[in-house]
């Protein structure tokens, strides 16, 4: 792409490559914008320059599913093909329409949604900015270090709906894994049932996962900014995109299903119940009552939250050695942001802080 493009498409928002947005300008900037604003732009700069995300995808090692680290060019993350970036909407806090038809309800919003600028509608991210170390990892050595990921329930609704969309031609097939398992469960509200049943639920969607591996796709892009330990400063090497499909995003809540203190239906088990309802009720009639299922499975728990885990939990599903110099120095910061832009940020805020000094300095 020519320098002229790249120009024109950071005048707009101050934010590489972010050219058309719902978003205006001063709102990229704003509380709980810029969170997902910025990783938009540093996926723009990767794409625009041929540097590929890490790719967290689920594979079968002897006869195990497993969290495999690769990589994947970011036109695969958005579903883009040959477009450049000029040729790309990006849709914040939007609902992605070709799921809507799988529901009654209308579908929550999902962090981003990727569009032509022709209406085409490419894809849906959820959009997580985190910093390496989190508190949980910052004593151990820099190889072990981890960051922590709060998952909302319209991630896992996301996924759910994805992963059903890719094989809705094969909804019959689908039903027979999930069938008998499902049709047992007498009330899906039901707090002992479910704490009994859903080690049952999960064997269901691990045979769907295995059956139709060669369907995932990309649904979490979490990028990340590495500090130097508890330091607000910026690693030399600072940024890096960890992208996870759908089924690996899963494995998150799938493999930790312990009920809570007390033999309550703990957080990863309540996503992993819903996600076996979903797809068996969506093999079943195609459409269904899903924001009905998120609200009356709750648990005594709040629904907008699903579940979190911390940056141990997330080392073991995370190997790359981009861990430990990610792919982006810090002085790409000055090419993401835009001269004069870098003031909009609120200092108070902790990586706002972070890359206020780190410009300044």
């Amino acid at each position: 792409m020519g320098k002229k493009q790249k120009s024109d498409a950071n005048a707009s928002s101050g934010l590489f490559g972010i050219e058309n947005s719902n978003r205006t300008s001063e709102k990229h900037w704003g509380k709980n914008c810029f969170n997902s604003s910025f990783p938009a732009a540093v996926a723009c700069y990767m794409l625009d320059h041929n540097i590929k995300a890490i790719y967290n995808k689920l594979e079968v090692v002897d006869n195990e599913l497993k969290v495999i680290a690769t990589e994947i060019p970011l036109q695969e993350v958005f579903n883009s093909g040959k477009l450049a970036f000029t040729d790309l909407v990006f849709n914040f806090e939007s609902r992605f329409e070709p799921y809507q038809k799988y529901s009654f309800n209308t579908i929550d919003p999902i962090d981003l949604v990727v569009n032509s600028t022709h209406g085409k509608h490419l894809s849906p991210l959820e959009i997580k900015l985190t910093v390496l170390p989190d508190s949980s990892t910052v004593n151990k050595p820099e190889d072990k270090w981890g960051s922590e990921i709060v998952v909302r329930s319209a991630t896992t609704s996301y996924a759910a709906l994805g992963m059903f969309d890719a094989v809705h031609t094969k909804a019959n097939e689908v039903r027979e894994i999930f069938e008998y398992a499902c049709s047992d469960i007498g009330s899906w509200t039901n707090d002992f049932e479910m704490t009994h049943k859903t080690f049952g639920l999960i064997e269901c969607v691990n045979t769907f996962q295995k059956q139709y591996l060669e369907k995932q796709k990309p649904l979490v892009m979490q990028t990340i900014w590495k500090t130097k330990g508890q330091s607000p400063l910026l690693a030399d090497n600072a940024f890096d995109i960890f992208v996870w499909s759908d089924y690996a995003f899963t494995r998150l809540f799938l493999d930790n299903n312990k009920p809570d203190k007390g033999g309550k239906t703990s957080r990863p088990m309540r996503a992993s119940a819903k996600l076996a309802r979903c797809l068996w009720e969506l093999s079943k009639s195609g459409k269904i009552q899903l924001g009905e299922i998120y609200r009356q499975m709750a648990f005594d728990k709040q629904t907008d939250k699903e579940f979190s885990i911390n940056g141990q939990a997330w080392r073991k599903y995370v190997s790359s050695q981009r861990i430990l110099k990610p792919i982006l120095p810090k002085e790409v910061v000055n090419e993401i942001i835009q001269p004069g832009y870098i003031e909009h940020l609120r200092p108070e805020r902790r990586f706002d802080q972070t890359l206020y000094f780190t410009t300044q300095a």
